[in-house]
């Protein structure tokens, strides 16, 4: 049995915070505002893990009103929700994800990105997939940081 997830998350970008994507450290002057450290791309692919198995999303299961989750590491909250994933006997067939932003250059890190997803997702870096792409100066403008996820998970 298969099942495919779609996840979707954005943060703005602010002055004061570290910049963390997919559980990666990036050198800017800005990072992403968030009651966790904000990464879009983890958040991204725990939704993703969670629609494919009609559970709740990430903001009801790690809720931003819980000061236990005050700046959590994404990566931990994606490790514990592909623990519930294996533990219902899926496993991840592949992700593709894609981060939206202007700035940073994102290129440099995007190989590292893969291989902390690729751990978290207790999968093969071969599935785990990574791409940055702008909005052309429309949409978030600059002003956030935003990723899609898409997940298929066999049994």
């Amino acid at each position: 049995m298969i099942r495919i997830g779609h996840g979707y998350d954005v943060h703005k970008l602010v002055e004061g915070r570290k910049l963390i994507l997919g559980g990666v450290e990036i050198p800017y002057e800005k990072g992403l505002l968030g009651h966790s450290d904000a990464d879009v791309l983890a958040h991204a692919a725990a939704d993703s893990l969670l629609g494919a198995l009609a559970l709740p999303d990430i903001g009801r299961r790690f809720p931003d009103k819980d000061p236990k989750y005050k700046d959590a590491d994404s990566i931990e909250l994606l490790k514990d929700v592909c623990s519930e994933v294996l533990s219902m006997g899926y496993s991840v067939c592949n992700i593709d994800c894609t981060i939206i932003a202007e700035k940073p250059m994102l290129k440099p890190f995007i190989e590292d990105m893969r291989g902390v997803l690729a751990r978290a997702l207790s999968t093969d870096i071969s599935n785990v997939n990574i791409k940055a792409t702008t909005e052309e100066g429309l949409g978030l403008r600059g002003e956030g940081i935003g990723a899609h996820a898409v997940v298929l998970l066999e049994r």
